[in-house]
């Protein structure tokens, strides 16, 4: 089996590392050759996909393709090698176009009366404001008060592809759905937590969510799944307050972080259910084993000091390679040398308990600082 992934990033580091842990070969395609999966997958294709070039020169026999860009031009040149060579792909161009505005997806949920922060103007301060198209933590800022605001937005035109709601403080949650109209199952809950910028820092499972919001939110996903007639993956994220679960976002394409946390504590392989539900594979169930505790989380070392970040800064430091037992993690996706000062690392600790996973995590920050120190 041999599965195309088209971007080299966060996402498809994820679908790289989940594709290997099904047994199955990857052939990664970006136009940065020193994208971050390229020192994780087995073939590498320089190409960059547009309307003039939707059609990387690829001589190996390719099962399905699993876009992993979030560029509507690249998804659509994508959507046409497809279809000019029959290639299953594993992505809802259409149920994409909705999630990716905010506008739109926020619409949505209105009007299936679903809960999400209040808007501006008919909210408090202070607010977060969100580009509409972009994803994740890019370009989210919170504003304290309306001089600030004005000050950002002197005029009223510039405000038209900003979204502006209330803040709110409190612990998110993830989830992800996986199938067809009528046929949809919701996964495993995951917990975040967020840096500074609001960018993903940390994911544990299982949720510490109380049985009833469990299945308030699997129930949710799944609505909103058949509302925009789902046929491939979505995530939905969403934010606890006053113990009502309100929606952040959601997002039609394959995701990180998540699906590592998921596969980690219950061995359901997202890539894989995705693989075997676009060749039509029938008599394939998903079974979810007992499920572990697990923790992953993005670190940056820097000389001496090990730090907490971000998934951002996992982009930022060119080929990433797989380590196992790392500093007593069960596996590392990290850069990181022998003697070199500075190096980032996803680490992945599971355990039969949460006290187990966070005893095992404290261990391996301090074997790791502890080599640091021997180095300088």
């Amino acid at each position: 089996m041999l599965i195309v992934i088209v971007g080299g990033k966060l996402q498809g580091v994820e679908a790289v590392y989940l594709a290997q842990k099904a047994g199955w070969q990857t052939l990664v395609i970006d136009k940065n050759p020193d994208t971050p999966a390229t020192g994780l997958c087995d073939h590498f294709l320089q190409f960059e996909f547009s309307s003039e070039s939707p059609d990387p020169p690829v001589s190996l026999y390719v099962d399905f393709i699993l876009p992993a860009v979030e560029n509507i031009d690249v998804l659509s040149a994508i959507t046409r090698w497809s279809q000019k060579k029959n290639i299953p792909l594993a992505f809802d161009f259409d149920a994409y176009m909705i999630s990716s505005s905010k506008l739109k997806s926020n619409a949505l949920f209105r009007k299936m009366k679903l809960s999400l922060p209040e808007s501006w103007p008919g909210c408090s301060f202070p607010v977060v404001i969100k580009p509409d198209e972009a994803s994740g933590s890019q370009g989210v800022e919170v504003i304290n008060d309306p001089e600030a605001l004005f000050l950002k937005f002197p005029t009223r035109q510039r405000l038209d592809n900003i979204v502006i709601q209330e803040y709110i403080d409190g612990p998110s949650y993830s989830i992800e759905v996986i199938g067809n109209p009528g046929n949809f199952k919701a996964l495993q809950i995951t917990d975040l937590s967020m840096d500074m910028t609001y960018d993903c820092k940390q994911v544990k499972a299982p949720t510490r969510l109380s049985p009833h919001l469990k299945a308030r939110f699997e129930e949710m996903a799944v609505c909103i799944a058949e509302k925009i007639n789902l046929t491939c993956i979505m995530d939905l994220e969403v934010i606890l307050n006053k113990e009502e679960l309100k929606i952040l976002e959601i997002d039609a394409r394959f995701p990180s972080q998540t699906p590592m946390a998921v596969y980690w504590s219950t061995r359901i392989n997202m890539v894989e259910i995705l693989g075997n539900l676009v060749l039509k594979k029938e008599n394939h169930e998903i079974v979810q084993k007992h499920e572990q505790y697990v923790i992953i989380e993005h670190i940056q070392m820097t000389d001496h000091k090990l730090e907490i970040c971000g998934e951002h800064i996992m982009v930022l430091n060119g080929p990433l390679t797989l380590k196992y037992n790392f500093f007593g993690a069960n596996e590392a996706i990290t850069n990181y040398k022998s003697g070199k000062k500075q190096w980032v690392a996803t680490l992945i600790i599971n355990g039969n308990s949460q006290d187990e996973v966070e005893s095992r995590r404290q261990n391996c920050h301090e074997q790791i600082i502890k080599q640091s120190n021997i180095f300088f």
